[in-house]
Formats: C-alpha cells, structure tokens, sequence
C-alpha cells in the first residue's frame, strides 16, 4: 500500500512502513520537559488508497489496535474506504518513571525504551505498541528487570491456561515448540516476577491483537519490534511497569494532557479523572495551580483519544543582562582619584 502523509495540510508522498521497528523520537534539550513528537508542527494523516481496515493501517504503522481506534471514532476499523483520511498519532506525553531501561505503561498500550547515551549523539527514546493482560489475568505492576533473554523460546502453558483452553474447545500440548503458531513469537525476555511474565513476540494467529487486553499478564509485541528491542536490550536491564491513564507534561513552556480510557473493569468516573488530572497538573506546576484551559481540559477528559492536548502556555523564563562592570578611573600620581 503506498502512504500519503498530510502534514499541516500538506499532502507528502510517504513510503510504507515495511520492515521499519520502533518509532524512535529525539528527547527535548530541556531535560525538565516530557513530551515527545515524531512529526513537528504537523498533524500527522494518511489516505487509504485501497479498501482495507484500521488494523492494517494500525500494523503498517506499529500502532496498536486501540490507538488508531480511539483516533478514527467516525471510521469503520473493519472497512475503510478508499480515499478515505485516517489520523495517525504524532506527540507522546512520556510516563512519569525514570528516563531509563523500559517502561511499559499498560494504560496506553506502550512501550518506551531509553537506550543508553552516546557520546555526542542526542538522546532519544524508542515507542512500541504492545498488547497487556486480559482482565482476569493482569499484567503485574512495579519495578522489575529483565532476567533472560531467549530466541525461539517453547511454551510449556501453565496447567491453568491449559484449563482454559480445554474448556473452550482448544486443547493445548503440555509444549508449544518455537515456530509461526507459538505465542511467544520468534524472541521472549523474561522478567524478574513471580511466575512466568515476559515482554515477547506474538504469532501469525493474534497479531492484529496488538494494542489491546489480550495476553495471560505478559507483553506482546510485533514480531520487528520484539526482534529489535531484543536486539538492544541487556539482561539487567531495569523496567517499570506502570498505569497511567492520564498523564501530564511540558513542551517549550505550553502544559499539554493525555487521556486515555479505563481498562477493562477499572473505570474511574468523571470526577475522579478530573481530581487525578488537577493532582497532576499542580505537580507539575511547582504545585501551583495555573490559570489553565478549562475547556481543553474537559475535552481531553471527554474525548479519551490519546491525543496530547495543549492547555495552558506559561511566559518563558528572562534572561537575566549581566550588569557592565564599570571601568576604573586611572590614579594620579599621588595615589588618588580626581574627578573633573
């Protein structure tokens, strides 16, 4: 499929995707700043130029499934037409967790991973999609570090899985053997959690799964992005995995707000969302509450779409001029000055 990108109402001629991996962003020069964007001054669109759905344009894209859902409400996620415009994502508020190792934020179904530092190259962070753990078999939360990494892992499904499957018709071996319909996928980096957590690949069967609570507790990504991340990653790597629906950040002085929904079965009402969205606010004011846009604020809490949404903007800091150091008058030969 051959992508056009509509950048600030400019259409640009934009390759597929194909066997590109993460989505790597460069981090702000303000290291007190926390929102990342892939296309500047841009809002980010393709048109399809071929009937298909948003699962395609999700995986053409490594999005996940429910992020270019939550983007495209009016579109039909199983037929889009041709021609029609789909919105893509383009800024990111990063987690509240420590620019380093992974952080996983189950909330958003997304992955940053903060590379070490090169000597005289910038900073930067990479973004996966991925999907989390079903509602009745969450995806553990806190800090944990990866303990091992395996390339073509087997499965050995613990007696409960096996249960589970039994029952709905779809008997599983005591062991899956590596190969396309393992859902470990080609690459699995287990964490240091009681039991059997991993960040690792998907198979052919579930992939369109990406992007949503899918999974028994572990991550699971695309298998390009898994092979990469893989790839970079050390064992002793450290990873925070964190729930943050709504977060907050600056970006050369303008305060923006990202809002995602719920997950399944841990819905906060309206009134909590806003309190958790005021708490944060004022965090990262100084914990002072500014004069903010009201209106954006509740369209943010309103729309849940994942968007980045700017709404306050405060003066930036000024310079301070150095005062002119005065120029001494020259002595005279008596030792003392005399003025004129």
């Amino acid at each position: 499929m051959k992508i056009r990108i509509l950048l600030a109402f400019l259409i640009l001629l934009f390759s597929t995707v194909g066997n590109a991996a993460a989505t790597t962003y460069t981090l702000p020069e303000n290291s007190n700043d926390s929102v990342i964007t892939q296309y500047p001054d841009g809002v980010p669109l393709t048109r399809a130029e071929q009937d298909e759905t948003l699962l395609d344009v999700a995986r053409n894209f490594l999005l996940g499934q429910t992020e270019i859902v939550r983007l495209n409400k009016d579109l039909d996620r199983w037929h889009v037409k041709k021609g029609e415009i789909i919105r893509l994502s383009n800024r990111r508020v990063l987690p509240d967790t420590p620019h380093e190792g992974i952080t996983l934020n189950i909330s958003e179904y997304r992955m940053y991973y903060y590379p070490p530092v090169q000597k005289g190259m910038p900073r930067i962070v990479r973004s996966y999609a991925h999907g989390v753990g079903r509602q009745d078999w969450k995806t553990p939360l806190g800090k944990t570090k990866v303990a091992r990494k395996v390339k073509d892992p087997s499965w050995h499904p613990p007696e409960s899985i096996r249960q589970e499957h039994a029952a709905n018709g779809d008997p599983l071996p005591l062991i899956v053997p590596p190969g396309p319909h393992n859902p470990l996928g080609a690459y699995a980096l287990y964490l240091a959690l009681p039991g059997e957590y991993r960040i690792h690949g998907t198979d052919i069967d579930k992939i369109y799964g990406i992007g949503m609570q899918i999974t028994h507790g572990c991550v699971r990504m695309y298998p390009e992005d898994v092979e990469e991340l893989y790839s970079s990653v050390k064992v002793g790597t450290p990873v925070y995995i964190v729930k943050q629906p709504i977060k907050v950040g600056w970006l050369n002085n303008v305060l923006y707000i990202e809002a995602h929904p719920d997950l399944e079965g841990e819905e906060m009402t309206q009134d909590q969302r806003y309190a958790t969205a005021l708490a944060l606010i004022q965090k990262a004011n100084n914990q002072e509450m500014p004069d903010f846009d009201q209106k954006a604020l509740n369209e943010a809490l309103k729309n849940l779409d994942g968007d980045p949404v700017a709404i306050y903007e405060r003066l930036p800091p000024l310079e301070e001029t150095p005062m002119p150091i005065p120029e001494e008058r020259p002595r005279s030969a008596d030792g003392y000055y005399h003025g004129t």
